[in-house]
């Protein structure tokens, strides 16, 4: 919502409850029946992103872009991965999932007043249950195939998904996970001039 593209008008996507076992792919394939439009352009937010690279399958996509978020598995940690498979997010306890603390704060980036109240909101909003089958679909995504007309912005202080191991199109500096929120402005401008190439 922080993000300003003058000329286009945005459409949210709307989270739905994953079933039980359920894949990306499957996953994506429901979430599609909300994309009304043909030739859409597509943005997608972390995890958003990596949802937003299945439906991209199943819908042709003008153009896409990717913030904070990966274009195939080989972009994510491998720890992660492990941590992920061996199923580890269930002993997450759900206040820990729910509560900002200076760990969270330092993990998400989250330095002012104004990002420590914005991730607060967004872990106190956060569904544990969606959030855990988030965790475990993530570990066994297999996609290894880039998408097509699609560019990724990432920051270079993103501790959740590792900069290091992402090659985007645009590097924001000192972005952390949550810069759509501090970072908006410089973000919106690279997605507007890229929609309008």
């Amino acid at each position: 919502m922080n993000l300003k593209l003058p000329g286009y008008h945005k459409v949210y996507i709307n989270w739905i409850p994953a079933l039980r076992d359920e894949s990306l792919t499957a996953y994506a394939g429901r979430i599609r029946s909300q994309i009304t439009v043909e030739d859409p352009y597509l943005i997608g937010l972390s995890f958003g992103g990596i949802v937003a690279v299945e439906v991209s399958k199943l819908v042709k996509v003008k153009k896409m872009v990717l913030i904070s978020s990966v274009r195939t598995k080989d972009e994510l940690n491998k720890r992660q991965f492990f941590f992920m498979k061996l199923g580890l997010y269930r002993i997450i306890p759900r206040a820990l999932i729910n509560r900002a603390n200076f760990l969270t704060y330092s993990y998400f980036g989250a330095h002012s007043l104004n990002d420590k109240k914005a991730l607060r909101k967004l872990l106190k909003d956060t569904d544990v249950a969606f959030f855990r089958w988030a965790l475990k679909s993530i570990g066994y995504w297999k996609n290894k195939e880039v998408p097509e007309r699609t560019i990724q912005i990432h920051g270079t202080a993103d501790r959740v998904i590792t900069s290091r191991l992402v090659h985007p199109d645009y590097r924001i500096k000192g972005g952390g996970h949550l810069m759509v929120f501090n970072k908006a402005d410089t973000i919106s401008k690279i997605i507007t001039k890229y929609f309008r190439e």
